[in-house]
């Protein structure tokens, strides 16, 4: 039989667990709660963020380029002798051959001087003869004793002499007459006039500044190219390209790429290429504009991403690529074309990059982020 003191002893008890029991079952939800609330509070802080992966652009269908057509040869033609422009036979627009006479010159003082120099070498073979005659005749004398060494080598010395007159005088002869062949201008190629800046009667000067004629080679033409930088190992010697001209619409002319500077331009960032392109037909004039679609050049699709991925700052344009563990890395990034919706990335991003779409503009490196499905 328990005892009174008992019994109020094992009341205690059962309030006491009652209190307890009552106690975790207000405090257990709430701490749920608190954990549930952080767990949220937590995610609410990692911003979820939407990410694309870069895509290859369009391969180009060929570089076109604008481009200058140039002679193949080209050459302006001065006088090398003085006097008055005589007459001439080539005007603009002609065609013309090698060694095929332009003009003359009246020279009348050049042919005085030729002249002159003619009889200077008479006078000088005539001297020789004697000299010479002389100074065998004193070798035969000195033999009998009957002059001197020094008498006989006196005129061996003056057979010397006049032998160096006839020289000389010959080389005058020679370069007045090479003088006097100048006053027949004649082309050094075959070719066409394409400019003439003298008429008969004009004075001309040898050595002078003016141009009588300038005489171009067309039946093959230059055309000169500048290459961007960005696009420069892409073309190379061998390749074949395409030419048109704007006022032959539709028409094609074959190119081939035959050489370039190899060096870039430092106030343009181009290489200068040059071309080769038939005109046997002359239906192309030197001196054109035109247009070269490099048709063979090797140009890899650029890297293309929406245009709200990219974030301008100070340091440049930059994109936030998601790395592994969900960390954000800044990337700097080199644009290429805009085409709108869609921009070029030359450099600074991978085919497998998780690049971010609509960044924030407070976006750091090193952020956490959530990826949204």
């Amino acid at each position: 039989m328990e005892t009174p003191m008992h019994t109020l002893r094992n009341v205690g008890l059962l309030a006491l667990a009652l209190i307890i029991i009552g106690a975790t079952a207000g405090i257990l939800p709430r701490r749920q709660q608190q954990a549930a609330l952080r767990t949220q509070t937590l995610e609410l802080a990692v911003p979820t963020v939407a990410v694309v992966t870069p895509s290859p652009g369009q391969p180009t269908a060929g570089l076109a380029l604008p481009a200058e057509l140039k002679p193949w040869l080209d050459a302006p033609i001065y006088a090398r002798a003085s006097g008055y422009l005589k007459q001439r036979f080539a005007d603009i627009g002609a065609q013309v051959t090698n060694g095929q006479l332009l003009a003359e010159i009246d020279a009348p003082e050049l042919e005085q001087d030729l002249a002159r120099a003619r009889a200077e070498l008479a006078q000088a073979e005539a001297a020789l003869v004697i000299a010479k005659t002389t100074a065998e005749r004193w070798a035969e004398l000195l033999r009998s004793k009957n002059v001197s060494e020094l008498e006989t080598a006196e005129k061996q010395a003056d057979y010397k002499l006049k032998t160096a007159s006839v020289a000389a005088s010959k080389a005058n002869v020679q370069r007045l007459t090479n003088l006097l062949s100048f006053t027949r201008i004649t082309a050094p190629f075959d070719g066409i006039v394409t400019a003439r800046n003298t008429d008969v009667g004009d004075l001309i000067a040898a050595a002078g500044d003016k141009e009588l004629f300038r005489l171009a080679q067309t039946r093959k033409l230059r055309v000169f190219v500048r290459v961007p930088q960005s696009f420069s190992r892409a073309v190379a010697a061998g390749q074949a390209a395409e030419l048109t001209i704007p006022e032959l619409p539709g028409r094609v002319f074959a190119a081939k790429i035959v050489r370039n500077s190899g060096a870039m331009s430092a106030d343009s960032r181009t290489l200068l290429t040059e071309l080769e392109v038939d005109n046997e037909k002359g239906e192309l004039l030197a001196g054109s504009f035109a247009q070269v679609r490099f048709t063979e050049a090797k140009i890899e699709a650029a890297l293309t991403l929406p245009a709200n991925t990219l974030l301008f700052r100070a340091e440049g344009p930059q994109v936030g690529v998601v790395q592994p563990g969900d960390k954000v890395e800044l990337r700097s990034v080199k644009l290429g074309r805009d085409f709108g919706p869609i921009v070029e990335i030359l450099e600074g991003i991978a085919p497998t990059d998780r690049v971010i779409i609509n960044p924030s503009d407070s976006l750091i490196s090193g952020a956490t982020v959530r990826i949204a499905k």
